[in-house]
């Protein structure tokens, strides 16, 4: 034990304070904050849901961009309409062929909701390939909803339901045909539409979600999916890593890491669900997706059920990734929307 000798010195002999190098205590600090972030992870689904946004957002945002060469001239668009007041996110994006904005022309419409795991995303990614769409004839609705974690599962099914009354009740304005709608998605937002087409198709379903339909069967005339997920029970095939990452995002979107568990949830898993009323479905994957096998099941169930399916699942020497129809470059890609067009016509005409 240090002596301390009069006048508060250490005495000569005592093992005087001990010090810690710097070194030492910054890697002690650094283990704690890893230990730390680790526990965070594990425990709460918001880190990751922090990371797909940051990490993601370059990412959609430049494919969003590459696209924009291919927008041909022509088409007129209503940005940012607010569809539901009192929410952040609740904007929609309506694109029309120039030409009839003073007529009174209503036009098939295709009702088109972005992916991003339900955390991420934004209309403004999907709206180059909107405008291409509308570019074949077509009133092409972009909509915007709330994100997990800050809005839960079903708040995008409730929202999209809103936006379609949005779309009835201003119809003209918007040259939307609110007899002729085509609800379509990419990615989360697939699931999204194809939950809210249960809803459209099945009274029971919808008493069971608590969501009122917002358009009748007969108003719903087809539905577009391009790489959805339809089963959250599904697997991924693609490793240990991505089954981590898809539970991480299903645990924020639905608030509870035991979501498999609850039947409310089970209601997301549409294709355990759907019967032979469900609209007319033209659904498209890549062969290098990690959420294929979603796409490829559900079209066996839509098949088995009596619905009409129209399936594209090209292949490539290099793989078609996720998403591969945002991919203009790529033949795979304008071969989609040639088939994707074909059967919108053969369903809204």
């Amino acid at each position: 034990m240090a002596q301390t000798a009069p006048g508060g010195q250490v005495a000569a002999g005592s093992p005087g304070p001990i010090h810690i190098p710097a070194a030492a205590a910054a890697g002690a600090a650094a283990a704690t904050l890893a230990a730390s972030t680790v526990l965070w992870f594990l425990n709460s689904p918001r880190p990751t849901a922090w990371l797909i946004r940051r990490l993601g957002a370059a990412g959609t945002r430049r494919l969003g961009q590459s696209m924009a060469r291919y927008v041909p001239e022509g088409v007129s668009e209503l940005l940012d309409l607010q569809y539901l007041a009192d929410h952040r996110m609740t904007y929609l994006d309506v694109f029309f062929p120039t030409g009839i904005e003073d007529q009174a022309q209503r036009l098939p419409t295709i009702v088109w909701v972005h992916g991003g795991a339900w955390i991420a995303g934004s209309k403004s990614d999907v709206a180059n390939y909107l405008r291409i769409l509308a570019s074949y004839g077509f009133t092409v609705v972009g909509v915007g909803y709330s994100l997990a974690h800050e809005y839960r599962y079903p708040s995008p099914v409730r929202q999209t339901a809103a936006a379609l009354l949005y779309l009835q009740a201003n119809a003209e304005r918007l040259h939307a045909d609110p007899e002729r709608i085509v609800l379509a998605g990419d990615s989360a937002g697939a699931q999204i539409v194809s939950q809210l087409a249960l809803v459209v198709s099945d009274p029971d379903y919808a008493a069971r979600l608590g969501i009122r339909a917002p358009i009748t069967p007969d108003q719903l005339r087809a539905m577009l999916l391009y790489c959805g997920a339809y089963d959250l029970s599904l697997p991924s095939t693609a490793g240990a890593a991505r089954r981590r990452y898809e539970h991480s995002v299903l645990w924020s979107y639905t608030g509870f890491r035991n979501y498999l568990e609850l039947p409310y949830v089970g209601l997301a898993s549409v294709n355990r669900h759907v019967g032979k009323d469900f609209p007319p479905s033209f659904i498209a994957a890549g062969d290098s997706d990690p959420m294929l096998a979603h796409s490829v099941e559900f079209a066996e169930v839509l098949a088995a059920a009596g619905v009409e399916t129209g399936t594209f699942f090209p292949r490539s020497e290099l793989g078609l990734p996720h998403e591969f129809q945002f991919h203009l470059e790529e033949k795979a890609a304008w071969e989609s929307l040639a088939l994707s067009i074909e059967f919108l016509r053969r369903h809204t005409c």
